[in-house]
């Protein structure tokens, strides 16, 4: 298999982090140069039918793209370390919350993100009325998350899971434009800090 990815960029990270914690090894990794638009080209539209990353292409030549759609496939693939769930309420729950931070948090900061940075301009024309717009709801976000990180270790279960890769990458991407977290959220904080120290931070960046 080969994984078409972009270093930069937040959602092939989602992929990256997920290979690491699930210790796989015997993917290749392709770099695709998103500001130089490959991503674009007839040859990779031809190929994976959109052009966007990541993208990953199977064994037998068939194609997958959305982060979230490939690290189910892996997921099937490399079945331990779980982090889709274990039972039908805990996949439940894992999945609700994996929503939750990818609309409330990962999507909003994203879009702040993209619409702030200077040298995204050549993927998206800068808004500043729709960054601010998504950065007053990425904060809404964190709040909420803050709050579900009382008393927690994790998000939606008793180990690190897919909804909280999904939501620290979004967030750790903030970083491009130096956006604070508010000090006020303790707890998020605090799984920020365990985040960042786990071995897929180093690597899947």
């Amino acid at each position: 298999m080969k994984l078409y990815d972009s270093p930069r960029a937040p959602n092939p990270r989602r992929v990256r982090w997920f290979m690491v914690e699930k210790g796989i090894e015997d993917i290749e990794i392709v770099p695709v140069n998103l500001l130089e638009g490959e991503h674009k080209k007839p040859e990779f539209l031809a190929k994976f039918g959109a052009a966007q990353l990541p993208a990953l292409e199977l064994d037998d030549g068939k194609a997958l793209t959305e982060s979230i759609a490939i690290c189910r496939y892996l997921e099937s693939r490399y079945p331990e370390p779980n982090l889709f769930g274990r039972t039908p309420q805990e996949t439940a729950v894992i999945e609700m919350w994996l929503r939750r931070v990818e609309f409330g948090v990962a999507a909003p900061l994203m879009q702040t993100v993209r619409h702030t940075h200077p040298a995204l301009a050549v993927l998206e024309t800068p808004n500043p009325a729709v960054a601010a717009y998504n950065q007053q709801n990425g904060h809404r976000g964190l709040a909420m998350l803050d709050a579900q990180l009382t008393g927690r270790e994790w998000i939606a279960a008793d180990r690190l899971t897919i909804a909280d890769i999904a939501a620290f990458i979004g967030i750790d991407f903030t970083r491009m434009i130096k956006m604070p977290i508010p000090e006020t959220l303790t707890n998020l904080g605090r799984w920020l800090e365990a985040m960042r120290a786990r071995p897929a931070a180093k690597v899947a960046v």
